[in-house]
């Protein structure tokens, strides 16, 4: 399987740090390689502020306040769409909030990279179908997947 990941910073308001856009394309692989995805994908990753967000959550999802992530799939029930220059599935758009994923950081006590991974992953279990909006095992069998691909990129919250 070969994974194409497509990274775009259109904010300037902060330095993305160095080895931040091969974190995020170790983060798509690990989570198909964990998924089994069986063909060669594409995926586009963009990089936004707080307030470029706020206006793609208004503009696509009707609500007006910025987020951390917002995922954009591209399929449907394993049924993706194909790139006919790189025959790859097109699994869909992730976007990125670096304000976000800072406070979020800040907030969680750990560093920009294990939360702009853990964004990467949640972001792309959505794009591969999986939800966690209406809560209970959907949500919880989530968050077991995002827990097993960050421990095999070395971003587990290690508890004391």
């Amino acid at each position: 399987m070969k994974v194409k990941v497509n990274i775009t910073n259109t904010q300037r308001d902060t330095a993305i740090p160095v080895g931040t856009k091969l974190l995020v394309r170790k983060a798509c692989i690990a989570t198909l390689v964990e998924e089994n995805f069986p063909d060669n994908a594409e995926v586009d990753v963009t990089f936004v502020n707080d307030e470029q967000i706020k206006e793609y959550n208004n503009q696509f999802r009707n609500i007006d306040k910025s987020t951390d992530v917002l995922s954009f799939p591209l399929g449907e029930n394993g049924v993706y769409d194909v790139n006919p220059e790189t025959n790859n599935k097109m699994l869909g758009d992730v976007v990125i909030s670096i304000d976000h994923a800072l406070a979020q950081a800040d907030l969680f006590g750990h560093g920009l990279r294990r939360e702009i991974g853990y964004l990467t992953v949640h972001s792309m279990l959505h794009l591969l179908g999986y939800d966690h909006v209406n809560g209970g095992m959907e949500k919880t069998v989530m968050r077991e997947k995002e827990e097993t691909i960050l421990k095999k990129l070395g971003l587990a919250i290690t508890k004391v």
